[in-house]
């Protein structure tokens, strides 16, 4: 299934520094990306970050199939991150992901205890423990932290992920930069490539200059050379948008 295949870059690429400026945080924002492959459209996402108050926030994104698609199947995926900052770092407190629709439906748990220097994981019956490390991220908040990275002038190298039981190490290059053409027009982007060793599976960010370095657009290379890519459909709470998001 198409929705399943892409999951690998829908793990959170969405950033807008501005709201907290001394560490170069988001506004908070809305906004929706069409899903394509082979140039028919499949799904649409929607992204929002807000305000959970008491020095917390929340990044959620909701992706479902659309059109012809969706008459034969009714994937939804929704995940969220709950965290904090702790300049520098951006802190993971808890990630959820949940998969409905599909032959199986699937719920994902991770609880980040900084107190105690442990993870929660719990995917559906099971629950298991990983140790904590400093600079941990969780599925989502990694790309904010990329895009922060850019906003500093920093090129985005690696991030330490809790990722499916496991920790693993994302690993990052800089292509350039490229000027594309979008539903909110033509735009200077920088373009990135998230890669794994020894595999043809590779992920390109092309993140708006003048949008603070927003992702506009993604595309996705499975190992089988299955091709998916994301791009964005309208935006709200930034700049150029026409309907400021409510904090």
């Amino acid at each position: 299934m198409l929705l399943k295949r892409c999951q690998f870059f829908l793990y959170g690429w969405l950033y807008l520094p501005g709201c907290l400026a001394a560490d170069h945080l988001p506004d908070f924002f809305e906004a929706t990306y069409t899903l394509h492959n082979k140039g028919t459209q499949f799904a649409e996402m929607n992204r929002a970050f807000t305000d959970a108050g008491n020095g917390k926030y929340i990044f959620r994104s909701e992706t479902r199939t659309t059109g012809f698609f969706s008459l034969f199947r009714k994937d939804n995926i929704i995940e969220e991150s709950q965290w904090s900052v702790n300049e520098p770092q951006l802190r993971p407190l808890h990630y959820t992901y949940q998969h409905t629709g599909g032959k199986k439906d699937r719920f994902v748990d991770i609880v980040f205890d900084w107190d105690n220097n442990k993870i929660t994981n719990r995917v559906g019956d099971s629950i298991w423990h990983m140790p904590l490390q400093p600079e941990i991220l969780d599925k989502l908040l990694y790309q904010l932290a990329i895009m922060r990275d850019l906003e500093r002038g920093e090129t985005p190298q690696s991030y330490t992920i809790a990722d499916g039981g496991k920790i693993k190490f994302y690993q990052f290059e800089l292509l350039g930069e490229e000027t594309i053409q979008t539903p909110l027009g033509g735009l200077q982007t920088v373009k990135l490539a998230r890669h794994k060793p020894n595999s043809q599976r590779k992920t390109i960010f092309w993140c708006a200059v003048k949008l603070n370095h927003l992702p506009i657009k993604v595309v996705n290379t499975e190992k089988d050379g299955r091709i998916t890519t994301a791009l964005i459909k309208s935006l709200k709470g930034l700049g150029d948008s026409d309907t400021p998001v409510k904090h």
